[in-house]
């Protein structure tokens, strides 16, 4: 007896439907067609079926908290770093606890199943840090959290910031962070890169570094990465998140710098709903969208994910958790449209978002985690273009989240024709 069957699921990258069978939690078999008794059963009636979506690049610690204790009125960068610096002297464990267990309801409505969060190491109590912490381990049944040590105002520019950013790895934070270009010069910058990663090289631990933030074609901090990366023996290890400089970048330039990424092995999260509004501030017309090569990054062989960045915070007003809206942004300002970018695009908040917080356990695979979305869609493209409804998520074999169906009812005359918005085809494809 399973402890659940779920039948006629389409699978990424598959045409025929496949049955799959959970048993403790784990997939124990994965097949077009099984035969076997279940506590219970779901008909995913051609529907397609997931991983669960992977934010690879999120602010947990800022999160829901927007309007306090102002607005972003201009919409920068910048003016999003200084009301957070206004919020933390007046946030408390209490208030950040509960912003992030209420966003990360919404992230499980939404069948995202693990996050990488950047959490503020410059706060000499480090309150954020500890909070995150405890919530990592309350919410392990639901979600699994990775946590940055990210030092917002600059691990140099901190006094005392090199020494919060090791308490902050000590507590039990999962993975380096930092901001170069936030640092006071070019050449501080490019300091922070290099004894950031070699305190996770000692250390054994990942890195994810925002890194060259900014519209300045001149930032160069992605090649420092890079470098460190390679001397360090870290190759796989190391992510550069953001690096919307690259837009502005010298096309030459640019043909050395990305084989060098390459030979280091870099990952890239590139954040689409989030830049694409903070970039290009300073630009008259035209605007520059502001948003990293990703096209050409993933041609040189790079795996490139992309992130939700912020929710609700001073930095971005809106947002639901919902990656499949991140996906959709990212094919139109990346101008990803052809079909298999599209799919890839799907691959960037699934399986290679999951690969850049090298998630254990993850995929559609026998002898993997039991975690997996049924969404109303047919395929991977659908999905993006109507943002599908989670109709069921799934963590460790159990039922996490439900959805009904969404769909509308058309009266014209004495009919009424009901609208899913998937395109119809006869047997003949016409």
């Amino acid at each position: 007896m399973l402890d659940l069957l779920v039948k006629n699921a389409t699978l990424h990258g598959h045409i025929e439907p496949h049955d799959i069978a959970v048993q403790d939690g784990k997939f124990i078999e994965i097949a077009p067609r099984i035969e076997a008794q279940a506590t219970e059963t779901i008909d995913a009636s051609g529907r397609l079926v997931t991983p669960p979506f992977v934010d690879s690049h999120f602010h947990m610690d800022a999160t829901l908290s927007t309007g306090l204790p102002r607005f972003n009125e201009s919409g920068t960068l910048l003016e999003g770093i200084k009301i957070w610096g206004e919020l933390k002297p007046d946030l408390t464990a209490e208030a950040v606890k509960d912003r992030a267990l209420e966003l990360l309801t919404w992230s499980v409505a939404r069948g995202t199943l693990a996050v990488r969060t950047h959490v503020d190491v410059t706060d000499p109590t480090l309150m954020a840090v500890d909070v995150l912490l405890e919530v990592r381990e309350q919410m392990k049944d639901y979600v699994d959290i990775q946590l940055v040590a990210f030092p917002q105002d600059g691990v140099l520019r901190t006094p005392g910031g090199k020494e919060l950013l090791q308490r902050a790895l000590d507590k039990g934070v999962d993975v380096v962070g930092g901001i170069p270009h936030f640092e006071r010069t070019m050449n501080e910058g490019r300091e922070s890169v290099q004894w950031l990663c070699e305190q996770a090289a000692q250390r054994g631990l990942l890195v994810d570094m925002h890194c060259d933030e900014s519209d300045d074609p001149l930032s160069r901090h992605v090649e420092a990465l890079a470098f460190e990366t390679q001397r360090l023996g870290l190759h796989g290890r190391v992510t550069g998140s953001h690096l919307t400089s690259m837009h502005s970048m010298d096309n030459y330039y640019v043909s050395k710098l990305i084989p060098l990424m390459a030979e280091a092995r870099l990952n890239v999260v590139c954040n689409p709903l989030v830049n694409i509004t903070l970039q290009g501030r300073h630009d008259t017309y035209p605007k520059r969208r502001g948003l990293t090569r990703v096209p050409e990054l993933m041609a040189a062989g790079l795996i490139v994910a992309l992130g939700q960045d912020d929710i609700m915070d001073p930095w971005y007003p809106m947002g639901s958790h919902d990656m499949l809206e991140v996906a959709h942004m990212g094919a139109h300002c990346l101008q990803m449209m052809g079909i298999s970018q599209l799919n890839t695009l799907f691959d960037a908040v699934t399986s290679d978002a999951a690969q850049v917080m090298q998630l254990d356990g993850y995929g559609l695979k026998p002898g993997t985690d039991a975690d997996f979305v049924i969404l109303q869609a047919k395929d991977a493209i659908e999905a993006i273009r109507l943002r599908s409804a989670r109709l069921t998520v799934v963590r460790r074999g159990n039922i996490v989240a439900e959805t009904p169906e969404i769909t509308s009812k058309v009266r014209m005359g004495d009919n009424d024709h009901r609208v899913d918005f998937s395109l119809k085809r006869t047997a003949t494809g016409q």
